[in-house]
C-alpha cells in the first residue's frame, strides 16, 4: 500500500490511497487493485484483485473480473468473467480448474466461485477501466445497467448477457448454473 506520510511536530497523519500492490522478487511494484472494492462470502472478507490475482495466473486465462452477485444462503457469491487467451479454449475442463485448483486451493473452500462465465471481452470505459458496475448488473440478470456511452464497445454489453448462465439446476443440494457456451465474435 502506498501512503504519503506529513505531520506536525511528534505527529504524524497517514493518507491511505485505496490500492493494493505486491512487489516481486526484481524490485518491481504490481498493482493489484483497490482494497474498498471488497466481497462478503459466507461471512469472509476478501477483496476482488485477490481472486482476479489467482485467476489470471491460469495459462489459459488472458483477462479475469469479479464480481458479488446475492446468494440466499451465503449472502453473496462470486460471479467471475473469464476472457481466455487467444487460442484458448473456454470448456468446463477450465471452469473446474480455475474453481477447484484455482481459488479453492489458493484462498480456500469458501472462496470457490458460484459463475464462471465466458466473457470474450469486458465492458471497459475508453481509458481501458472495467465498469463494475455493468458486471454486478449482468451478475443479477438486471437488463437496466444505466449509462454506457462512456464504453469503448457498447456491443459488449449484449454479447455478455446472452452468454450469462439461464439454468439452475439442484446438483447435490447445491444450486448450480448450467448455461451452453456461446462462441461470439466482438468487433
Amino acid at each position: 500500500m502506498v501512503s504519503n506520510r506529513r505531520g506536525i511536530g511528534k505527529f504524524v497523519t497517514i493518507e491511505f490511497i485505496d490500492e493494493s500492490a505486491r512487489r516481486d522478487a526484481d524490485g518491481y511494484f504490481w498493482i493489484t487493485g483497490r482494497v474498498d472494492d471488497m466481497l462478503n462470502v459466507s461471512g469472509h472478507l476478501m477483496s476482488t484483485a485477490e481472486v482476479e490475482s489467482v485467476l489470471t495466473e491460469h495459462s489459459s486465462v488472458a483477462e479475469a473480473a469479479v464480481v458479488s452477485k446475492p446468494h440466499p444462503v451465503k449472502g453473496q457469491c462470486l460471479y467471475c468473467f473469464i476472457t481466455p487467451n487467444e487460442g484458448a479454449k473456454f470448456d468446463k475442463k477450465l471452469q473446474d480448474e480455475l474453481k477447484k485448483r484455482g481459488i479453492r486451493e489458493r484462498i480456500g473452500p469458501f472462496a470457490q466461485p458460484d459463475v464462471v462465465q465466458y466473457a470474450p471481452g469486458l465492458p471497459k470505459t475508453r481509458s481501458g477501466k472495467i465498469m463494475r458496475r455493468i458486471l454486478r448488473k449482468i451478475a443479477a440478470g438486471d437488463r437496466n445497467v444505466g449509462d454506457i456511452s462512456t464504453l469503448a464497445d457498447e456491443s459488449i454489453v449484449n454479447v455478455l448477457f446472452q452468454l450469462r448462465p439461464q439454468k439452475i439446476i439442484m446438483r447435490n443440494n447445491c444450486y448450480c448454473f448450467q448455461s451452453t457456451i456461446i462462441v461470439a465474435s466482438v468487433a
